[in-house]
């Protein structure tokens, strides 16, 4: 564990202002529903966005890349992902090179029909880890179509979650290259825990939350502050 703490240690005098940044950015989405996203000097984009575009993003990377994902989440904007037809909503997505138009765009339709239920979790539920569950198991009417404990994890990191792990690709490596996860076949939810706890460790040493480090890993992995 040494080394990877290292490794993070070594770029928070790099990047700690635009990682607090990002954090205040997600708290007053959290916070107050609404919030001001600036990615410079990363990417040359900023933008208000809401919690229905927040999890619209969150639909958009799974799979993809955050950056892809900000940029259709710009363009479109809460309006568009709230008021715009399936068929417009595909063809915005596939112009900005999305492997997926048709099946994310079927997701964002499906959800927003549920929207006020998911956002009445959201609001009234205070344990993150217990609306990830419900936001991630197919056996709950509050399940969002395409999500795992990942896309859960981001989508609640995002909105100002701070205890709970991002388990993408880019962690997934940090993880393994550092020996501090086995390589497996499948994340399973049980597996995602394990790992999440590996990283609950890695957080404890550095005096850093789960929403901080993921941020700080991802800089280590893209050299970019996203989210």
């Amino acid at each position: 564990m040494r080394i990877a703490v290292e490794k993070v240690r070594e770029v928070i005098p790099e990047v700690s202002k635009y990682v607090k940044q990002r954090i205040g950015e997600f708290k007053r989405l959290g916070d107050e529903g609404i919030t001001h996203f600036d990615f410079r000097p990363f990417l040359d984009i900023d933008y208000r966005s809401g919690l229905f575009s927040e999890l619209c993003f969150c639909i958009l990377t799974a799979n993809s890349s955050a950056a892809m994902g900000i940029r259709i989440q710009a363009s479109l904007g809460d309006e568009g992902f709230m008021r715009l037809s399936y068929n417009e909503l595909a063809q915005t997505i596939r112009s900005h090179g999305h492997r997926f138009p048709e099946q994310r765009a079927e997701r964002i339709v499906e959800v927003r029909e549920r929207w006020d239920l998911i956002n009445n979790l959201i609001r009234e539920e205070e344990d993150r880890k217990k609306v990830r569950e419900l936001l991630a198991d197919p056996r709950s009417e509050h399940k969002i179509k395409g999500f795992g404990y990942k896309e859960a994890s981001h989508f609640l990191r995002n909105i100002g979650a701070e205890d709970i792990a991002i388990i993408d690709r880019h962690v997934y490596r940090f993880l393994t290259e550092n020996g501090l996860f086995p390589e497996v076949k499948t994340l399973t939810p049980k597996r995602y825990l394990e790992a999440e706890e590996v990283l609950h460790d890695v957080c404890r040493e550095l005096g850093i939350t789960q929403a901080e480090l993921d941020l700080y890993i991802f800089y280590i992995k893209t050299k970019k502050v996203l989210k």
